[in-house]
């Protein structure tokens, strides 16, 4: 009986376990790296500006914020990445389409209620709101939900074409769409929304070129059912391409990012402010700067993960488990030793105030030594937690399991 061309996918191969586990440790070693920002987040002491203001940063804190970059990019170009491979484990378009759909509005709803009250803010007072990465990867997934019906090189020109030239559009405001004004704040501008007089919603991560991210993450998961040593070629080779546009782009400062490098007080800050590109949205220089070289680490990974890095794939491969459980551990802690230090904690359960920053107390937070002590303490403490439950999903195949 012949063999239908598709089954020498689908069936064991000596590279599968690889390919699954060179995935996973990437988005592991994102995932510890994230932790370390959201550490800084609630104890560091350079709390009253942004750690990339180069008239106010230092070098450590400026590079301990800039690595954290990787984390976003990475994670929902994988989302992109393994929701084909999916596909190669036997799940159908229309199967895909339905999890992607359901999987992508639960994500919304944990962004607007776990993650907002029990973990960014601990209340439950909804006069204030966000919709930041879990909201972003949610309608990402939904729109994916329907790309996949597309033929595959559609989708990567979608993709493509989101990321590459949605900085064209950088110089519309909001006010531009009238009432429509919200609209583009949740796609492109970001900023705060007034839905009703005394209620704020934060479009933190506008939803292009998110999608545009998971739409090639998902195209470039085709790659992984190439022979060993071609995928790998393709990994470099593509990662090698997007780093050098990046340089390319950036040395030549017209496009690509809205933020221009410029000659700082040193060549350290100058280097600083060339690698300083826009997050929200992500410019197009920001996604080249940090996903080709997460494609060169992926290459390297392919070929083999040693065991020192089995930690980091318990991690990867429980994502969304892990990032439900560290904020709420970091944000706890941090009340803790807030309650320990001054015998109250009131900011931590406060939200945002409207203008002017948070009532922290005076001196508060602490040295990126102390910070970086926490965030490896947060790490180890969520680890055998996350090995529990990466095993409860290998063993069990209940359908609810694939949701977190």
């Amino acid at each position: 009986m012949a063999t239908p061309p598709h089954v020498s996918v689908l069936q064991p191969q000596p590279a599968a376990k690889t390919r699954l586990d060179s995935v996973d440790a990437l988005r592991g070693f994102v995932m510890i790296v994230m932790a370390l920002d959201h550490t800084r987040d609630f104890f560091s002491k350079d709390l009253s500006f942004d750690p990339t203001d180069l008239a106010r940063t230092y070098p450590a804190l400026f590079l301990t914020r800039w690595i954290t970059h990787y984390c976003a990019p990475v994670f929902i170009f994988l989302a992109g990445t393994g929701a084909f491979l999916s596909t190669t484990r036997g799940k159908t378009k229309q199967e895909l389409s339905r999890f992607l759909l359901t999987r992508g509005l639960w994500l919304v709803f944990l962004e607007l209620t776990w993650v907002r009250c029990f973990g960014w803010l601990f209340n439950f007072d909804y006069h204030f709101a966000m919709g930041i990465v879990i909201w972003a990867i949610g309608w990402s997934m939904v729109a994916l939900g329907g790309l996949v019906f597309l033929p595959a090189r559609w989708i990567t020109t979608f993709g493509i074409v989101m990321i590459a030239s949605h900085n064209v559009f950088d110089y519309l405001r909001p006010e531009t769409f009238g009432k429509l004004g919200w609209l583009w704040k949740i796609l492109h501008s970001g900023g705060i929304i007034l839905p009703a007089e005394g209620y704020r919603f934060v479009s933190g991560y506008p939803l292009v070129p998110w999608i545009g991210v998971m739409a090639v993450g998902y195209s470039f998961g085709s790659l992984f059912v190439r022979e060993a040593a071609q995928r790998r070629k393709w990994f470099f080779l593509l990662g090698a391409a997007l780093t050098v546009l990046f340089v390319l782009f950036r040395a030549i400062n017209v496009y690509g990012d809205p933020d221009r490098w410029s000659l700082q007080k040193n060549a350290l800050f100058t280097f600083f402010s060339f690698l300083n590109c826009h997050k929200y949205p992500p410019s197009l220089l920001y996604l080249l700067m940090t996903l080709g070289p997460a494609l060169l680490v992926l290459a390297l990974l392919d070929r083999g993960t040693p065991r020192w890095i089995g930690p980091v794939l318990v991690f990867g491969r429980v994502p969304l488990f892990y990032y439900l459980l560290h904020i709420p551990l970091i944000h706890g802690l941090a009340v803790l030793i807030a309650y320990v230090r001054y015998g109250h904690a009131e900011w931590f359960f406060a939200n945002p105030p409207a203008d002017g920053p948070p009532p922290i107390p005076a001196g508060y937070g602490y040295s990126l030594p102390i910070v970086y002590l926490i965030w490896v303490g947060v790490i180890a403490a969520l680890y055998p937690f996350c090995r529990w439950f990466a095993k409860v999903k290998r063993r069990r195949r209940e359908v609810w399991l694939s949701y977190l």
